[in-house]
């Protein structure tokens, strides 16, 4: 059986199957945690499909209850229960997630347009929760009379219960498919109808639209193609955006992550469960990525992956021979432990790096219907940052950087409509929201190609470099130094930053006194600047030259890193070499060599020493050659560093050695010495 993905798709619903030999007595303890958890949600609000919902956790009640008193009465269990009890547990297992889906923030409008595949699973799981009762054997199993005739009871109402998408979803999701169409024809559809629609997903705030786009946002990028279920979320964000930007007047304020994550574990808010039950049995630490294996029992993946590793096959708290090693992710656990930490102040590890996104599939609109929206949403931008009020412009600004975050065709479409020159002239404003907002904008646009040239055509590059020097908020700094970065990759651009009397000095200080984001901006921007040859002197004068060498020392690696790939393009000329020198970099290049774990580091250092010793000559070499941690150094890298490393380092090497058959005295680790006659 194949392993379940470490990260549930939406509506996918993958189960662990009980195993062969498992005992009635593992079943029903692990039934009993899996109901406990279903029963849990019926604090979520369910905005579409909630008969089925209620249907479904109304049977799992009566089945909790029935559970509840066989394990309290502790008599032995039939071997013949293990049929039903392995369906049921399967059954709960995928009625759980579905539920989990229905009730996520976000996902209202995704599980409306939905309704025929989320109606059709309630269907088939309340019929086969019917089917699992049907085989227990309730006549050998000992538990309350009443309790069994329920059982009965809900077998019956399980098979009979109408399960189907509910008039007023069918009409939401008709009214959905109407607005998209109208979309499509270039046609802006009413208020009041955008209204209706919202008003049944009870999606009522400006930031509610935003969670809505931002889960679609990401099932859009996890899908593997534009086929159709990508075209329907593409329309469906496009839809969101113009609801987002037209029917609400002001911003609510975005939720923090620990709102969010309030929010999403919303279900777990009236349950009291017992803190052991969020250890993991075998570190008897919080577990912060729960698995379920077959037993139905919970671990953290780390310690049962390490129980698996050491050929221990069984389930450590039941003894359980597991037939196969599959783990499923236990987002309600790790939702509980989530809260846990939250209310108790303890540190929860930050998840995973998620998959880097792929942007450019959103290159092109996917449907006719979400280019329209979009073009309608920019013209409706464009009027609001001409004559809206502070905090119109203030809204239009951050919905720009919203739309334009991820999406090369939002970007085209915006620059398309003019919002280039009424985003900078928020740049002056006193307001550091819309000044921060309008710069972060900007700062998006400029990522495509029309976007930069719309800057620089009306004047933009001097209102950046204003920015970078006055701007109140270090967020809006640091944004508009990224500005000059994406600009500068353009030749004639930084030629045109160039010309500007501020603005080199202006990064050089942000280098010397920034934030790190700022300093990290700013060290990127001066080496893509740095591609003109006009920029050097300017480089030199503002005295870029003793902040670099002082980064070398910098705790933060990268940006160390980002240092002396700027030293190595400056000391290929002969006045920054000098510069450098009389910077008395060289002792902290050499520890930058040989401190630095980052290869690419260690390279531009090296580049950096080889042109040193290019326009300083044998002063320089001699002055390498006292330098008893370079050799060492060097040699490491010629052993391990990549092929162009190596020749840099042989290059290097070889030049201290051909001053000391000059007859003067350098300092060599001899025992060392083998990796570079194994080199040349």
């Amino acid at each position: 059986m194949p392993r379940p993905s470490d990260r549930r798709r939406f509506l996918a619903l993958p189960v662990v199957q009980p195993g062969a030999n498992v005992r009635p007595s593992v079943l029903l303890d692990a039934l009993v945690v899996l109901a406990d958890e279903i029963l849990a949600l019926r604090a979520c609000p369910f905005r579409v499909h909630r008969r089925s919902a209620r249907e479904a956790i109304r049977e799992v009640v009566t089945i909790r209850e029935f559970l509840a008193d066989v394990r309290r009465r502790g008599s032995a269990l039939p071997d013949s229960i293990v049929v039903g009890f392995s369906e049921l547990y399967i059954t709960l297992q995928k009625l759980r997630h579905l539920l989990q889906d229905c009730a996520r923030p976000g996902a209202r409008l995704w599980v409306l347009m939905r309704s025929e595949r989320v109606s059709s699973e309630f269907l088939v799981l309340v019929r086969s929760i019917s089917a699992a009762l049907d085989v227990l054997p309730l006549a050998s199993i000992d538990a309350v009379s009443e309790v069994k005739e329920l059982i009965r009871f809900v077998e019956e109402q399980a098979w009979k219960a109408t399960i189907e998408t509910e008039p007023d979803d069918a009409q939401a999701r008709r009214s959905v498919s109407s607005v998209l169409c109208q979309f499509k024809n270039g046609i802006a559809p009413t208020r009041s109808s955008l209204r209706q629609i919202l008003d049944h997903l009870h999606i009522r705030s400006w930031n509610d639209c935003g969670e809505e786009i931002a889960f679609m946002e990401e099932l859009f990028f996890e899908s593997s193609d534009d086929g159709d279920e990508a075209a329907l979320l593409d329309s469906l964000m496009a839809f969101m955006a113009y609801c987002r930007a037209v029917l609400f007047d002001t911003m609510d304020d975005e939720k923090s992550a620990d709102e969010q994550l309030k929010a999403q574990a919303t279900a777990m808010n009236h349950v009291i469960v017992n803190l052991d039950y969020l250890r993991c049995p075998i570190s008897l630490e919080l577990m912060t990525d729960p698995v379920t294996l077959a037993t139905g029992q919970t671990y953290d993946r780390a310690s049962i992956s390490r129980w698996f590793e050491s050929d221990c096959l069984s389930c450590p708290v039941t003894g359980e021979k597991l037939a196969n090693k599959d783990m499923v992710p236990n987002s309600a656990i790790r939702n509980l432990v989530e809260q846990f930490c939250q209310q108790n102040n303890i540190r929860f590890p930050e998840p995973k790096a998620k998959q880097k996104r792929d942007v450019a599939r959103t290159e092109k609109p996917l449907t006719s219907a979400a280019a329209g929206a979009m073009a309608m949403v920019a013209a409706s931008l464009v009027d609001k940052l001409a004559t809206g009020t502070n905090q119109e412009k203030n809204k239009a600004a951050h919905e720009i950087r919203k739309l334009s975050k991820s999406n090369i065709f939002n970007r085209a479409c915006l620059v398309d409509a003019g919002l280039v020159p009424w985003l900078l002239q928020l740049f002056s404003s006193m307001d550091t929201s819309i000044q921060e907002n309008a710069v972060a904008a900007v700062l998006n646009l400029s990522k495509h190609p029309d976007g930069s040239r719309a800057i620089v055509e009306v004047g933009g590059l001097c209102l950046i470099v204003d920015v970078i020097r006055y701007a109140l908020k270090n967020q809006a700094r640091q944004n508009a130094v990224a500005i000059l970065f994406y600009l500068s990759s353009i030749e004639e651009y930084r030629i045109e930053i160039g010309k500007i009397p501020q603005a080199i000095p202006t990064l050089v200080e942000l280098l010397r006194e920034g934030t790190y984001r700022g300093r990290k901006n700013a060290v990127v921007a001066l080496y893509m600047l740095l591609q003109a040859p006009d920029i050097l002197p300017k480089a030199l004068d503002a005295g870029a030259v003793p902040v670099l060498v002082a980064l070398l020392s910098s705790e933060q690696e990268d940006l160390a890193g980002d240092a002396v790939g700027v030293l190595a393009k400056t000391a290929e000329r002969h006045d920054g070499a000098t510069a450098i020198l009389e910077s008395s970099a060289i002792p902290h290049l050499v520890e930058f060599l040989r401190s630095s774990t980052s290869r690419s580091g260690r390279e531009k250092c090296v580049s950096t020493l080889l042109s040193l010793c290019d326009n300083g000559g044998a002063k320089v070499v001699r002055l390498l050659g006292q330098m008893p941690a370079l050799l060492p150094s060097l040699y490491s890298l010629v052993a391990h560093g990549t092929s162009q490393a190596r020749k840099k380092a042989i290059s290097l090497v070889n030049c201290i050695h051909s001053l000391h058959g000059q007859g003067y005295p350098v300092i060599v680790a001899s025992a060392a010495q083998e990796h570079i006659i194994r080199a040349q």
